[in-house]
């Protein structure tokens, strides 16, 4: 049970930070905007709340932190692509590069130092529930604030006048545009939400998962955000489940190398993206799934008439 136990609790930490960055990309992409830069502002995010943090030894100065360096990436991207009309795809590229090169230039004095964890705040009464106990309610306030996202995602998306709108946009500009609703100021708002998701999920990174600074300690945890939100078919409820699913395969490569299962290391570290390669194919070899709620103008550019 104890074993049982502690797996769970490895996979919910694990899953929450690709549950947060996808979270935030889905709403981006429902707008219509595909920004391949998750990678860049999540770990812009993970050195900005280190580096707080560390500096005023206060974890929660350190999330404010982080989500302001993913919404300025944010920013960047939204300025280059919607304002300026660069291509979407290479744009989110350069971000990521760009991420990666100045979060190790921020970090560099920071490499090997003990940093501020977030403390968890566990739930009275329902933690000593035996095996989920402490898995889902003696966790870290991030793990809490992701399944509100989640359930508050949905809500907006699919049951709000503004969702309802970001869903328009995203479906038909042009319309959107026609019918009095600014296509670039809608597009914008959901790439900073995007960047504050990705923020959050770096945050959780530096201050929850490891609470030390590594350059590129994001390991490519942007990218599986990215198709993650593809394999849930850019819907909220099937990205907690797709979440969990990449975490648990993520983190059962740890325990397969302590249980001494005779299979190459690089191997098991490499399943989570033979997962997410696997998970593409399936979905692309399936049209009706690839074609499910895709955004129509999804990397379309939009510029308004003048």
């Amino acid at each position: 049970m104890e074993i049982l136990e502690a797996i769970l609790i490895t996979i919910v930490t694990a899953s929450t930070p690709l549950l947060l960055a996808a979270l935030g990309e889905l709403v981006v992409e429902r707008s219509g905007v595909l920004n391949l830069g998750v990678e860049g502002m999540m770990i812009m995010g993970a050195v900005c709340a280190f580096a707080v943090s560390l500096t005023t030894g206060n974890p929660y100065l350190g999330l404010v932190a982080g989500m302001l360096g993913g919404v300025v990436m944010s920013i960047l991207f939204g300025f280059l692509t919607l304002t300026l009309v660069s291509n979407q795809v290479a744009t989110g590229l350069a971000l990521t590069l760009l991420g990666l090169g100045l979060s190790g230039m921020v970090g560099e004095g920071f490499v090997g130092t003990p940093g501020v964890k977030l403390a968890p705040l566990p739930i009275p009464g329902l933690v000593e529930l035996p095996v989920i106990g402490r898995a889902l309610f003696g966790q870290d306030p991030l793990f809490y604030l992701s399944v509100v996202l989640t359930i508050g995602t949905t809500w907006f998306l699919f049951k709000s006048r503004a969702g309802l709108i970001v869903r328009a946009v995203g479906e038909n500009h042009g319309s959107a545009h026609a019918l009095g609703y600014s296509v670039i100021k809608v597009r914008y708002l959901a790439v900073m939400f995007g960047g504050l998701c990705a923020g959050l999920a770096g945050a959780y990174l530096s201050l929850v998962y490891t609470s030390l600074w590594i350059e590129n300690m994001t390991a490519g945890r942007g990218w599986i955000a990215l198709a993650l939100v593809v394999f849930a078919s850019w819907l909220p409820k099937r990205l907690i489940i797709g979440a969990y699913l990449f975490g648990t395969v993520s983190i059962l490569q740890f325990h397969a190398q302590g249980a001494g299962i005779g299979i190459p290391s690089q191997l098991l570290s490499a399943l989570p993206y033979l997962a997410t390669i696997l998970a593409l194919v399936f979905i692309s070899r399936n049209r009706a799934v690839a074609r499910a709620n895709t955004p129509a103008c999804l990397g379309l550019a939009f510029v308004p008439d003048r």
